[in-house]
């Protein structure tokens, strides 16, 4: 039985925590390419918005429809999950025969074959469309944009990631969260990964959910990741 007071959905959970919509909720980095993106809660919710109100008003996702998302992590990895927690979705992270939407990247495209809508996420700094697709697969950037930058769900969310329900991820996250030592305007540096369902739960929606922010960093030295989290002000770091 849904609890009365369980937002109706995970989305819900994680922008109704936020006490200020101006400050950074997601920042990224990738040392790698020196990619350091820093998205506000406005921002990251306008992302989750436009993802949303295109999975429901041009795709036609219903509760608990599955969307597969199969992209490591990134900025846009975060909005999309979002999105597709706000619009009802059951977000998966690996391959689902009755997905109705796969969002991934260009390089995984023919791990996907028999999807019936694809979308690829450039995963560029600044959400610079891709060129030469394939013929009926969607640029990420491009097919959200024309969209609206605020959502409000309607009803509550059946399941919501890998079929565990929005009561059950919200419950478990706030768990992860408190096992971390994240509460509420914690600043949260992290290397642990979300590129699958528990690690989507654990590390990344579980300091959102706990009214914390997120900086996750890849390709770093723990050297480096000790500077960042100085620069950053970090409350929590959390390495694999």
């Amino acid at each position: 039985m849904r609890e009365l007071n369980t937002p109706n959905t995970v989305a819900d959970a994680i922008f109704g925590a936020v006490a200020d919509h101006s400050r950074p909720l997601l920042t990224y980095y990738d040392e790698a390419t020196g990619e350091r993106t820093e998205l506000s809660a406005a921002t990251l919710g306008n992302w989750a918005a436009k993802t949303a109100n295109y999975l429901v008003d041009e795709i036609g996702v219903n509760a608990g429809g599955v969307v597969v998302v199969d992209l490591p992590e990134h900025w846009q990895t975060a909005g999309i999950v979002l999105g597709a927690l706000w619009a009802g979705a059951d977000v998966r992270t690996g391959g689902f025969d009755d997905a109705v939407l796969v969002f991934t990247s260009r390089d995984r495209l023919d791990d996907h074959p028999d999807a019936d809508e694809v979308v690829v996420a450039s995963l560029d700094p600044f959400a610079l469309p891709l060129r030469d697709l394939p013929p009926g697969v969607g640029d990420y950037g491009s097919v959200v944009r024309v969209h609206g930058d605020q959502f409000f769900s309607r009803s509550p969310a059946t399941s919501a990631l890998d079929g565990a329900t929005t009561a059950e991820v919200i419950t478990d996250a706030r768990g992860a969260a408190e096992r971390d030592g994240i509460v509420a305007g914690t600043r949260v540096v992290s290397t642990r990964p979300w590129h699958t369902a528990p690690g989507v739960l654990a590390h990344l929606l579980a300091p959102l959910v706990a009214g914390g922010s997120l900086v996750h960093v890849a390709n770093a030295t723990a050297e480096r990741v000790a500077a960042i989290a100085d620069v950053e002000k970090a409350g929590v770091v959390l390495a694999e």
